[in-house]
């Protein structure tokens, strides 16, 4: 069975801000997910701000469906976690937002459905519908500043579910005129150079420092020489970059004879 297919829904209790809204809805969609459920939002449904914010994933605030209860928005779901910053002092399973992505996929992957509660902005879940939950979910945060807006923590869980899934996103935007990224370095159309284009380079600029005398003092020059070959083997030279470097010894030199190249 396809994990989307049964991928979390995303349910926010008494949400505040059209803008939020739409922010999350703009989270939801960056990291695949869609199904929006709304518990009683502040300023009533639909929401213009919410359509605004969502800019190109409005489709999420489209399809979102809206609950009189925190219960009705859960009832068709097998596993709920509710996202809270403390534990309220119940005894519920804690998970990082990782360990909840795994067990949200492992509920998809059971072909059962699930579902991740988010409270109001200003005073988050309470305790009642913490309580409907299987576990609960902490982001780790800095001590000093541990407030998450709701859009960041929606934004959290929905990469995290990405991550979980195994697969291997793409990075950044795929267009037709580039991506997807990949990590590491992309040599765009060159490749790396090899020894004997390395080698080429090193003679060629050795050559033209001891003409300038700058691989000065004589007992120093095989260190000086070491030093300046291990800056290019460091620097991970491509072949591009070793025909710019020659291009570059070979217009000092000419200039320093008063030439052009």
């Amino acid at each position: 069975m396809s994990v989307r297919r049964v991928a979390p829904a995303v349910v926010l209790v008494n949400p505040q801000l059209g803008e939020n809204i739409g922010f999350a809805a703009r989270a939801l969609a960056n990291f695949g997910l869609s199904g929006l459920r709304l518990v009683e939002p502040r300023d009533g449904w639909p929401n213009d701000r919410a359509h605004a914010a969502a800019a190109g994933a409005a489709f999420v605030v489209e399809t979102a469906t809206v609950y009189p209860s925190v219960e009705a928005a859960i009832e068709d779901l097998n596993f709920v976690l509710a996202t809270t910053a403390r534990p309220r002092e119940m005894v519920k399973p804690v998970l990082s937002p990782e360990s909840a992505a795994r067990a949200l996929v492992a509920v998809a992957l059971r072909g059962e459905r699930s579902g991740i509660l988010f409270g109001p902005e200003r005073s988050g879940l309470d305790n009642d519908a913490i309580a409907l939950a299987d576990a609960i979910v902490i982001a780790p945060v800095s001590q000093d500043f541990a407030s998450l807006s709701l859009p960041q923590a929606v934004l959290i869980l929905a990469y995290e579910w990405l991550k979980a899934q195994g697969a291997s996103p793409a990075l950044g935007r795929v267009t037709k005129f580039d991506g997807p990224a990949a990590e590491g370095l992309e040599l765009a159309g060159t490749r790396k150079a090899t020894r004997a284009e390395l080698l080429g380079l090193f003679a060629h600029l050795e050559e033209e420092l001891d003409r300038a005398g700058f691989l000065r003092p004589p007992e120093k020059r095989a260190s000086m020489v070491r030093s300046i070959r291990n800056m290019f083997h460091r620097m991970a030279a491509t072949e591009q970059d070793v025909q710019t470097w020659r291009g570059i010894v070979a217009s000092l030199a000419a200039a320093r004879k008063g030439t052009r190249t």
